[in-house]
């Protein structure tokens, strides 16, 4: 049985633009795409919480959000700040949220990812 990949090394591997069939190959496409949006926010903001992920995710992406972060933090690609945030969704009524960020292993994953499409684009 071929070893699983951890959620780094999913990520690493992921090129720049990925085809629908390749995503929907996965066992766990949805949760595989809520990942690609955190991660995609955590290299463009300083820090970031589930607030604005959920204004950016559709309704159906909320449900994965929770599992997307935590196997993002645990794959070591994001990583508490120690801060927290109220909530803007109704349903947790303001309930203290974390506040993330990118770790410097995930940012070794976007440069690798980085060199691999100038290398391919040449």
């Amino acid at each position: 049985m071929a070893r699983q990949l951890t959620v780094a090394e999913r990520h690493a591997a992921a090129e720049k633009d990925l085809l629908l069939a390749d995503i929907a190959n996965q066992s766990s496409w949805d949760q595989f795409l809520v990942e690609q949006a955190v991660y995609a926010v955590a290299l463009n903001e300083q820090t970031f919480s589930c607030n604005l992920l959920r204004e950016l995710l559709p309704e159906l992406g909320h449900g994965f959000l929770g599992a997307a972060i935590n196997a993002m933090r645990q794959g070591g690609l994001i990583e508490h700040t120690g801060r927290y945030v109220p909530s803007t969704s109704q349903a947790t009524h303001g309930h203290p949220i974390a506040v993330w960020q990118l770790s410097i292993k995930g940012s070794e994953v976007a440069a690798q990812r980085r060199a691999r499409a100038r290398g391919s684009a040449a």
